[in-house]
């Protein structure tokens, strides 16, 4: 069954470095939490608010060993006004036996305020 796995964090500067490492560590938190292989991963769709421009979140992705074909894009999240600032969201579509309850969606730093009725079930 293909399962979205949604994860969230914000960065505090637009800089390439923070953009890029925020991303990364995002990203490998959501494979622990999950046991994600990048063999089970079919897609991954990664935004980012306007406020963030210094370097596409998805070069994150390419620095994982085991991630090269993996298909992911990235696109800008829409503008809202008051919407968290310098934030990047992924949505990864895997392969997984687990169960929706089953899946740890992961929010950091001050992204857990987007969903902070699933900040509890993060292991």
């Amino acid at each position: 069954m293909i399962r979205g796995i949604r994860g969230a964090i914000t960065v505090d500067a637009n800089e390439e470095k923070e953009i890029v490492e925020a991303t990364e560590r995002l990203l490998q938190e959501m494979v622990k939490q999950n046991d994600i292989t990048p063999e089970r991963v079919a897609s991954v769709f990664i935004s980012a608010t306007q406020d963030l421009t210094a370097q596409f979140p998805a070069k994150a992705l390419r620095r994982l060993e085991g991630w090269t074909f993996v298909p992911v894009t990235c696109m800008q999240e829409m503008i809202v006004p008051g919407s968290l600032e310098k934030c990047i969201r992924i949505m990864m579509h895997v392969d997984t036996e687990r169960s929706q309850n089953e899946i740890s969606h992961i929010y950091l730093e001050k992204a857990k305020n987007l969903r902070p009725d699933l900040i509890d079930k993060q292991a």
